[in-house]
């Protein structure tokens, strides 16, 4: 990443407790991590051409079949014993609930076959929320959906990783390890992908640096949807994860 020298600031994005961990990278080419507590604080915080790939869900559909919304459909086959990692997004009505249980009443009338959401992708619904505020069709062709696994896929010649980031909810050593040294191995820096930043988990971070060699991708016009081409939603936003 250091020695690409881009004509642009390119930004991978990542949830985190604190909000939002960024890793960006200017015009010098040296990435570095910022935290932010909203999403459209990181937006003002970038100038207005910069390249940003982020891992949450962009494009809500009104209603999904089995496995959620297209992207995530299209990207689990490539991703072996990875793939529980992605999950399965609900309509845009269900994403909007107010509550959980509001939110397992509309999904369950908008999916087919009918399905709850899943706690851990409730919790996910705020940060979507936020992108949704931000994101429009005047901005999206440089904010794009990305996924860390699908990142690190797409790193590691197309192959899933061997060992999970984390195991019953815990950080797992040979994971993190194996992730990093991807990461070194495709140009960013060792004291980066060591970091734990303030406010963000070592796991946040190195999702976040995958999701930057994604934003890069974006740049050189290398990055490809999935699904190809990308599904459009009723505010005709494209729902694709890119890699």
């Amino acid at each position: 990443m250091q020695a690409d020298k881009p004509d642009r600031v390119l930004a991978g994005i990542d949830g985190c407790k604190a909000g939002w961990i960024a890793v960006i990278s200017g015009k010098d080419g040296i990435p570095q991590p910022r935290v932010f507590a909203r999403f459209n604080e990181l937006i003002e915080n970038l100038p207005a051409d910069a390249i940003i790939a982020v891992d949450m869900p962009i494009g809500l559909p009104e209603r999904v079949g089995a496995g959620g919304r297209g992207p995530e459909k299209s990207v689990r086959p490539y991703l072996g014993m990875r793939q529980s990692s992605v999950f399965s997004i609900p309509s845009r009505s269900a994403v909007f609930a107010g509550d959980y249980r509001r939110a397992c009443e509309l999904a369950l009338a908008t999916s087919n076959p009918p399905r709850k959401v899943s706690k851990q992708a409730f919790h996910l619904f705020p940060r979507i929320r936020e992108i949704d505020a931000v994101i429009g069709q005047h901005n999206q062709h440089r904010i794009r959906e990305a996924h860390p696994e699908l990142a690190f896929w797409r790193l590691n010649d197309e192959q899933a990783m061997q060992f999970p980031k984390k195991i019953k909810g815990r950080v797992n050593p040979a994971g993190m390890e194996e992730r990093r040294n991807l990461l070194i191995r495709s140009g960013l820096p060792e004291r980066l992908v060591r970091m734990t930043p303030p406010g963000a988990a070592a796991d946040d971070l190195l999702d976040a640096c995958a999701c930057l060699a994604i934003a890069a991708r974006i740049a050189s016009g290398s990055a490809v949807p999935f699904p190809n081409p990308p599904l459009t939603d009723a505010r005709g936003l494209e729902m694709a994860i890119w890699a």
